[in-house]
């Protein structure tokens, strides 16, 4: 009997022109093992073991892969990972945010957003990023209004080195803000969080895209007994129409397998 997987549930990002799965891959846990915020700790997978996972992915018919310069050498690993199958995926990275000596700090401005895009570009081994996000530090409407970010995004977006620009947000009104100038929001959203709502039904009536981030709570959700967290988190979000997929930043195989036949099973459903 074959593993359900996602390759026939592929949904548009929004008006992008780009499929995706409805699950991404998150690769935080490629580059980065200091400051993140996982219930259980874990050691950075090798060359090896990153090239299984990913296979993996691929044959579960996910085509969606999250990265970011904060997230330590996971686009360094990822450029070298892709080689001979970079059409296969669907990459969305982000600007903002740098982690260095286990601190981030940001720089929104014009000039360092254009600088981490061709660093991206490089270390990603590609000539082009399907999706750019605004790394955001909390303070969304003021990046998007009083820096360059945006601006930059959208002109290099007409230079076609990124194909689609959003933000990774933490506000209601900063996604709104940020699905009203360019085509994506990441959102949080599962059982415990769901203050973004707004953002997802904005982005169902416009034609936007969705990503959601933490949409397992990165693990700390607790149900009654005998109820599947992560069937039941799927199930949230998969009801809305907004959503476009849903990033998982599993380095467990059985993890990842139980995500995809969780939410195959919630899509094939009548």
């Amino acid at each position: 009997m074959s593993l359900p997987t996602l390759h026939d549930h592929h949904r548009a990002l929004g008006s992008t022109g780009l499929r995706v799965s409805p699950l991404g891959l998150g690769t935080v846990k490629l580059g980065r093992d200091q400051g993140v915020k996982y219930p259980n700790g874990f050691t950075i997978p090798d060359d090896q073991a990153a090239r299984q996972l990913m296979a993996q992915a691929r044959e579960l018919g996910i085509n969606l892969i999250d990265t970011a310069p904060a997230y330590g050498r996971s686009e360094e690993r990822l450029g070298p990972l892709l080689r001979g199958q970079r059409d296969e995926w669907v990459i969305v990275s982000k600007v903002g945010e740098e982690f260095d000596n286990g601190q981030s700090h940001f720089d929104f401005s014009a000039a360092h957003t254009r600088r981490s895009v061709e660093r991206s570009l490089q270390r990603l081994e590609t000539d082009r990023i399907e999706l750019v996000l605004v790394h955001s530090d909390g303070n969304d409407l003021a990046i998007l209004e009083q820096q360059g970010v945006y601006e930059t995004l959208a002109a290099l977006k007409r230079e076609g080195k990124i194909l689609g620009y959003g933000l990774s947000g933490k506000t209601v009104a900063g996604g709104l803000k940020a699905l009203e100038q360019g085509d994506c929001a990441m959102v949080t959203y599962n059982l415990n969080e769901q203050a973004e709502r707004p953002v997802l039904d904005y982005a169902a009536e416009h034609g936007k895209a969705i990503l959601v981030k933490k949409a397992l709570a990165s693990g700390h959700i607790c149900l009654a007994p005998g109820v599947d967290p992560v069937q039941a988190s799927f199930e949230l979000l998969f009801a809305h129409p907004g959503v476009s997929s849903a990033i998982v930043g599993t380095i467990n195989p059985v993890h990842l397998a139980h995500n995809v036949a969780t939410v195959a099973r919630i899509l094939g459903r009548p």
